[in-house]
């Protein structure tokens, strides 16, 4: 399990527990097979986008959490995917031996020596690899019970004005953030404000979109736009852009339905301190 993964995972674990579901279940209500969920679960291999929404569909789970920590590990399996790595539990290739200098009478017993040492090196190699696979707490997932997840702390990776204009998740800022306030538009749209102390950057969350609503978010700086492009993002968290703000600062988002005749709504907060929420009328053409 590479590090990247392992709070991916533990969250899959979680809900697939709250689910009650065995792996033969999920790959009965899903598109992915049992020996597919055990992977995921596992840790063992990236779960696709759409096998995380899956799963937070059965445990009636948001995937605004899941899809950040899914984000995460997939930038980074993707950097590790790029480099060549050996096969795990494969003994490098022994030296070639040098010419012996010995009578021509013994070099066939030297070979035969050789020959033995290399069988002895795979045999420890194997019986490495299977000690370590029968360590005692190693849970398979595969319908057994299951394991409380391994705990995990990831550090965000930019502060103030180094997040500005930046992707929360890829840069690990959308972990336990701050919601300011919530904007329930007339659409059925929700944009939230949210705040990271550790990353000293503010910016908006969107869900229950339409394709073509546009959300335009700033913290008394430049302004970070976003529009709902796709089916895909109309099923899940979508995120603006990120905005350098202390405490104190006022955040500000503004949301414009794909509905010419549609108001525009917005939602302004101070970090820190009371959120206020206002509509404004559309503008004029």
């Amino acid at each position: 399990m590479t590090t990247e993964n392992i709070p991916l995972a533990g969250a899959l674990r979680e809900l697939r527990a709250r689910t009650g579901l065995s792996l033969a279940a999920l790959a009965q209500r899903t598109a992915y097979s049992k020996s597919s969920w055990e992977r995921y679960l596992n840790g063992k291999s990236l779960p696709p986008r759409q096998a995380v929404q899956e799963l937070c569909r059965l445990a009636d789970e948001p995937g605004g959490r899941l899809l950040s920590l899914w984000e995460i590990a997939e930038s980074q399996w993707s950097r590790r995917a790029a480099v060549v790595s050996p096969v795990v539990g494969e003994p490098p290739p022994l030296p070639a031996p040098a010419r012996p200098r010995a009578r021509k009478g013994r070099q066939g017993g030297q070979g035969r020596l050789m020959m033995v040492l290399a069988s002895a090196y795979v045999l420890l190699a194997g019986g490495v690899a299977v000690g370590l696979l029968l360590l005692p707490g190693r849970n398979t997932f595969d319908d057994e019970p299951l394991v409380s997840p391994v705990p995990y702390s990831l550090a965000p990776r930019c502060h103030g004005a180094a997040c500005e204009g930046r992707d929360p998740l890829r840069l690990v800022c959308g972990i336990d953030p701050d919601t300011l306030t919530t904007l329930h538009t007339a659409t059925g749209a929700h944009v939230e404000l949210r705040h990271s102390a550790k990353c000293g950057a503010s910016w908006a969350r969107v869900w229950g979109t339409r394709i073509g609503d546009r959300v335009e978010f700033t913290a008394g700086g430049p302004s970070h736009q976003l529009r709902i492009a796709t089916e895909d993002d109309t099923l899940t968290y979508v995120y603006t852009p990120m905005a350098a703000a202390r405490p104190g600062s006022t955040v500000r988002a503004c949301f414009r339905p794909a509905a010419a005749d549609g108001e525009r709504e917005c939602a302004e907060a101070r970090v820190g301190g009371p959120a206020t929420t206002t509509t404004e009328p559309p503008i004029s053409p």
